[in-house]
């Protein structure tokens, strides 16, 4: 295959690209430093607060040295856990669960020295250092994350990146990063097994060969990182062979399993008989971990209608003020394993506002999926207008969580008339409950495509987590605040 290259890319001269590569390893130093500070500061307010509170009016030597001593176990804990591994930082909930585990090791480590060695240590000390410890480095570095999205969606601290592969796959990869910028990936150029290039082209990437031109397109352009996309392109013996001719080059050698929306927990690797093969867990739909999950929805949906008690008071009064009607809109949805039930929101239409849905087709803004969508839907009320700014129409949603045809966190609850024109592969959104948010509350909502939403909603099935579900309302404030993409 002959080498293609832009004229824009060929003004990218090789000093200025290994240049780029030494400030990305540096900026790459500098944010797990800061992530290191960050895990000391924290264990450090809270190893003081804890004694402050446990021992107000007193000096008790013992306790001043373990007040210094637990910054350093927590930053050692979270070392040994692999937190500060540059793989894990920036996405995904896996950083997040390794700080978990480290908050049990380091009680472990705490509990087992405490015994070996006889001491007494105040339960009230620990009780209240270590989980206060976990709390502010999570908050932490939840906060240099979103640093270090907006940074990477202003075009800094970036991967630049070669993908190799055939055409339609590095075609769905540079797709995938564009959309999701935070990723941190920018493909820079592309060597192909497979196609002609001009989607590509089209796409304003610049093509550089062919496989067998990877390691020296590395050479000359300093990219730090190689994405080899799944297909026929490249055979297991190409792969390892350039495996070899990228050593010592620092570059970082990526290859996409070709499993769709699977994410890194479900994925391990097992060597059996010399072959490194790729051992995917099943996905979590029953067992322990969902009760616990179902259990944690009821509580937390029992608790928070009690503290919104006076605000569901005033929208429901807003509501019947503002047009004729009744308070509560109810609508038939589809749950769990296709089970039907009752849907309870705040009335945000006027009350003939299915009646008029057939006169309003022409204007659906989601012609591309089974969605009814349209920005300014005359049928709206104003109160429901700010309702739906702030989703507030959906605080009744609540109940449904409680009687459990819904959780918090979930796919979103789809009408029959949608699930009995789903395709095989988005019926899987029906393995689990519905959620009041998910991965489509806080990445879009009304403005995603239909295919987005399908992505995001099978992303979730597939890769459902305690921390995943728990980062997702993390984010679900936010997204409410903004406002994008209600209507």
């Amino acid at each position: 295959m002959a080498v293609h290259q832009s004229a824009a890319t060929g003004a990218w001269s090789l000093p200025f690209r290994h240049e780029e590569r030494r400030r990305q390893q540096r900026w790459t130093h500098h944010y797990v430093a800061s992530l290191v500070a960050i895990d000391a500061l924290a264990a450090t307010i809270a190893s003081v607060l804890a004694y402050q509170v446990r021992f107000p009016a007193a000096e008790v030597a013992g306790y001043l040295i373990l007040t210094m001593l637990m910054p350093v176990l927590w930053v050692a804990m979270v070392a040994l856990l692999d937190c500060y591994e540059p793989r894990v930082l920036g996405l995904g909930s896996d950083e997040f669960q390794r700080v978990g585990r480290a908050f049990i090791a380091a009680t472990a480590v705490l509990g087992f020295v405490s015994y070996a060695f006889k001491l007494e240590v105040a339960r009230g000390y620990v009780v209240l250092a270590l989980p206060l410890a976990l709390f502010l480095c999570v908050l932490g570095r939840y906060a240099a994350r979103k640093w270090l999205h907006r940074r990477r969606m202003a075009g800094e601290f970036l991967h630049n990146v070669i993908a190799v592969g055939e055409e339609h796959a590095v075609v769905d990869l540079v797709t995938q990063l564009r959309r999701d910028q935070y990723s941190g990936m920018r493909v820079m150029g592309a060597c192909l097994s497979g196609g002609d290039g001009a989607r590509l082209v089209g796409l304003g990437v610049p093509l550089f060969g062919g496989v067998d031109d990877v390691a020296e397109v590395v050479r000359r352009t300093g990219a730090d990182t190689v994405a080899v996309t799944s297909g026929v392109g490249v055979d297991p013996v190409r792969l390892r062979r350039l495996s070899w001719e990228l050593e010592g080059s620092e570059t970082d050698l990526v290859v996409a399993p070709g499993l769709i929306e699977v994410a890194g927990p479900r994925l391990h690797i097992r060597p059996v008989s010399g072959l490194p093969l790729l051992h995917v867990e099943e996905p979590e739909f029953s067992g322990l971990p969902r009760i616990l999950k179902g259990a944690f929805d009821r509580c937390a949906a029992a608790a928070a209608l009690i503290l919104v008690l006076p605000l569901l008071l005033l929208i429901a009064a807003a509501v019947k003020l503002n047009s004729p009607g009744p308070v509560v809109f109810r609508q038939t949805r589809t749950g769990r394993r296709g089970r039907e039930f009752t849907l309870y929101k705040f009335r945000s239409m006027y009350a003939d506002a299915e009646a008029r849905r057939a006169e309003l087709l022409d204007r659906n803004e989601r012609g591309d999926g089974l969605l009814f969508k349209i920005r300014s839907d005359p049928r709206v009320t104003p109160v429901g207008r700010w309702l739906r700014r702030f989703s507030l129409d959906e605080l009744p949603q609540l109940v449904n969580i409680l009687f459990g045809h819904m959780s918090l966190v979930g796919p979103r609850p789809p009408l029959p008339d949608e699930v009995a024109l789903y395709e095989e592969d988005v019926r899987r959104r029906l393995l689990v409950k519905p959620g009041l948010t998910g991965l489509w509350q806080v990445s879009g909502r009304s403005d995603l495509t239909w295919e987005e939403s399908v992505r995001l909603d099978l992303r979730y099935v597939e890769n459902w987590s305690f921390a995943l579900d728990l980062m997702i309302l993390w984010k679900t404030g936010s997204a409410i605040s903004r406002g994008r993409g209600a209507y």
